[in-house]
């Protein structure tokens, strides 16, 4: 007898069709009415759909009156984020001082970072007994959704869950920027002890040490990692912390934030728009890649043999055959991505402080390699260079840590953003964000039950 598994899967796949030849729209559609798909136009251009004051991204520039791709630049607060980064550079920590840039407005003082650091501390604790009746049931392989499940099981603890006011927004918006790393490691130390069979070790975070500092105390067994691994993850944090209002995971805080949602909710949906491999999920692809390249290209010191084997992953014949070289290329900046620029140093040092210098000089062929290989295999309109997540991956695994944190640690940088976003649209919301979309539904005479028929799709 079939299971309700196996009847539902029947019924499923045989609707399947049903569905293409129901909603499937011919691209030629969307050119006869001017739609932006993507919300972008033919030359990747966003369309604007609002004004924001946290962020900026540079990759164009004004020539005689021409748009001319250049170096990208990303301004945090009107502040060039290269800047920032090397002026904490591996002499202390970094994300603190930049999430007070981003959610107040200017770099702080000696005083305002020590109170905001503090406020920090005081609120990295989950509810009694959350970990347990939480976040240690239903463990589950996809962290994000554990986090997600988690941050919605908060607002059960808070009285004030749909108090909008920015004072209590700013709150929550604390809270979940200390507690989203907490739940992040926890889950994955649930799911490791009990879908793989490994210790189990919940480490409490300490409120004198930075936040990259906590995430490797809580996440390795002995609590210990040195001062150059946090610094690194530190800046990785702070690179991935904001990226203007319009990708895809603070666009969608800004339009729930619209409706009037509480901040979980808001939270919640952002968090599911960042787990998508399109978004967040970019540097485990790379991580697949490089690992496929090592295992396919007999000498990968050998250039022609590297540059071969890129021209067929482009031509769609081996990897995923999805004829994409995975870490290449933004869907805004053009000739360089300024975050990978800067990091580069970051994981250089690193490499060799890990005694992974050919697996680093892999990584540079490729950057090097790989737009070549592009803009002679495909037409592009612009420039074609490494963006920050070709290397964030390789760091993390040099770090120990599995992949399934990868796009966990880009929430807790990214939940910064998000939080800027939310109450800048908050405090400046007019209307709901509702964008038009052009039906070309046909009418139809409505045809009784009874005359029906039994018509059956095959």
């Amino acid at each position: 007898m079939a299971s309700r598994r196996e009847i539902l899967r029947e019924y499923t796949d045989r609707y399947e069709k049903v569905c293409f030849d129901v909603d499937d729209v011919d691209v030629e559609v969307y050119d006869q009415f001017g739609v932006k798909r993507g919300l972008r136009d033919k030359n990747g251009s966003g369309v604007l759909t609002g004004v924001t004051n946290i962020s900026r991204i540079d990759a164009f520039e004004m020539k005689d009156g021409v748009k001319t791709p250049c170096d990208g630049r990303l301004w945090y607060r009107g502040y060039d984020v290269i800047d920032l980064v090397n002026d904490f550079a591996f002499k202390r920590f970094g994300f603190e001082e930049v999430a007070y840039l981003l959610l107040f407005g200017d770099m702080p003082t000696d005083e305002q970072l020590k109170e905001f650091c503090e406020m920090l501390a005081m609120v990295r604790v989950l509810p009694r007994n959350f970990t347990r009746d939480v976040i240690m049931k239903a463990p589950s392989r996809d962290i994000m959704n554990s986090i997600t499940k988690g941050v919605l099981t908060l607002a059960a603890y808070d009285d004030n869950v749909s108090d909008l006011s920015i004072t209590n927004v700013l709150h929550q918006c604390l809270k979940l920027i200390s507690e989203i790393p907490m739940i992040s490691v926890y889950a994955y130390c649930a799911y490791n002890h009990y879908e793989k069979d490994d210790s189990m070790y919940i480490h409490r975070p300490d409120p004198n040490l930075s936040m990259a500092e906590n995430i490797l105390r809580m996440l390795r067994p002995d609590k210990k990692y040195t001062e150059l691994e946090a610094q690194v993850l530190d800046a990785s944090l702070v690179l991935h912390m904001e990226h203007g209002g319009g990708n895809n995971s603070t666009f969608t805080t800004r339009v729930v934030s619209s409706a009037g949602s509480d901040t979980y909710s808001v939270i919640a949906a952002a968090l599911s728009s960042l787990k998508g491999p399109k978004h967040g999920g970019a540097n485990i692809k790379v991580m697949q890649m490089i690992k496929d390249i090592r295992k396919n290209v007999p000498d990968t010191d050998d250039e022609d043999m590297l540059r071969s084997y890129l021209e067929k992953i482009v031509d769609k014949q081996t990897f995923d055959r999805m004829g994409l070289i995975y870490g290449m290329g933004h869907a805004i900046y053009s000739i360089s991505d300024p975050r990978a620029r800067v990091f580069k140093q970051f994981v250089e040092k690193l490499a060799h402080d890990k005694n992974m210098d050919k697996q680093y000089k892999l990584y540079s062929d490729i950057a090097r390699i790989a737009p070549e290989v592009i803009a002679k295999k495909r037409k592009i309109y612009k420039g074609v260079s490494p963006n920050v997540d070709f290397y964030s991956g390789f760091v993390y695994s040099m770090l120990g840590i599995p992949e399934e944190l990868y796009t966990p640690i880009f929430a807790m940088a990214r939940m910064v953003g998000w939080s800027a976003h939310r109450i800048e649209e908050l405090i400046n919301v007019d209307k709901i964000i509702r964008p038009a979309y052009m039906s070309i539904m046909k009418e139809k005479k409505f045809v009784p039950k009874e005359e029906r028929g039994n018509h059956i799709y095959e």
